[in-house]
């Protein structure tokens, strides 16, 4: 197999999509695997900070995802970050549908979704940057 450059690597096509009919909103949706980024970010808005807790907040955890997942042809999010508690007013029966597909695709399992409990549950979402102290 070939080595890759850092521009090779930066040229490949490596989201997948699916085209999805929803007859409810009167059309098709493209839904696809997220970057990076948007996945950490998508993370990151699981967690609230409880005054020394960090809980769980699964508020809008599907319009979230979705908002980060619907794009269009050009693989750019249709949606903001601002338009989250809009989608999420959408009918629960075709957001969790959407939802299911989207997870499906982006390799978020209910594993996934365990071992960001478990992280609430330990009080850590990561690891400190605190120094540790010289010996």
């Amino acid at each position: 197999m070939e080595r890759l450059t850092r521009d090779a690597i930066f040229a490949a096509q490596d989201r997948a999509f699916e085209d999805v009919d929803v007859p409810e909103w009167g059309g098709t949706i493209r839904i696809a695997v997220i970057t990076g980024t948007d996945r950490d970010a998508y993370e990151a808005s699981m967690y609230e900070m409880r005054g020394k807790e960090i809980k769980l907040n699964r508020d809008d955890m599907r319009a979230k995802l979705l908002a980060r997942a619907i794009v269009d042809e050009s693989m750019k999010r249709i949606f903001t970050d601002a338009d989250i508690k809009e989608l999420g007013k959408k009918s629960a029966k075709v957001i969790d549908r959407l939802f299911t597909l989207a997870q499906r695709i982006n390799g978020l399992t209910d594993e996934s979704v365990k071992e960001l409990e478990k992280n609430s549950e330990s009080g850590g979402a990561g690891s400190s940057t605190s120094p540790s102290p010289a010996n």
